[in-house]
């Protein structure tokens, strides 16, 4: 049966595998993150040791979803450049830039800060820990700003055109 189908047909339903396997960790790990957040600023706040169980229970399978979120979303991007290299082509003079945005604005600030919040709760004192906190939950709603604004382009693309030379 699959000797039949196109390759373009296998393309798509390879690509539609990753991203619906992809999709499940993001959407999971920014409203994680909040919620870490919240539970932090409210042992912060309060003292009550129950925020600070909760959070110690969530932050475990946060730094799984984010991980497997990473490597989910490495095999996505390397599938643009193997499965849809002319779209990559085409398209990279545009979405190449809000890709970097996300990875420089929004990863590197999630990923520098998340040691910090998954290791440094005995080294850097709460109040540090809750800022590191703080700021993976931005990151996360960074990086969901750029892709969002990228799938946003590919639904609709507008303000850019070629001209005869490309």
């Amino acid at each position: 049966m699959l000797a039949n189908l196109d390759p373009l047909i296998l393309a798509r339903m390879q690509f539609g595998f990753t991203v619906a396997f992809h999709i499940v960790f993001p959407a999971f790990s920014i409203g994680l993150a909040s919620f870490l957040a919240v539970l932090e600023g409210l042992w912060l706040a309060t003292g009550r040791q129950v925020f600070m169980d909760l959070f110690k229970y969530w932050i475990k399978i946060f730094a799984i979803a984010f991980a497997m979120g990473v490597v989910s979303g490495l095999v996505m991007s390397y599938q643009f450049g193997t499965n849809w290299s002319v779209f990559s082509d085409k398209t990279g003079p545009v979405l190449g830039p809000m890709m970097a945005y996300e990875v420089l604005s929004a990863f590197f600030l999630e990923a520098g800060f998340l040691g910090v919040m998954l290791f440094g709760m005995r080294k850097v004192g709460p109040r540090l820990h809750f800022a590191a906190t703080l700021m993976v939950a931005v990151g996360t709603f960074f990086s969901a700003f750029w892709i969002l604004a990228v799938n946003s382009w590919m639904q609709t693309p507008a303000g850019y055109g070629t001209n005869p030379q490309g």
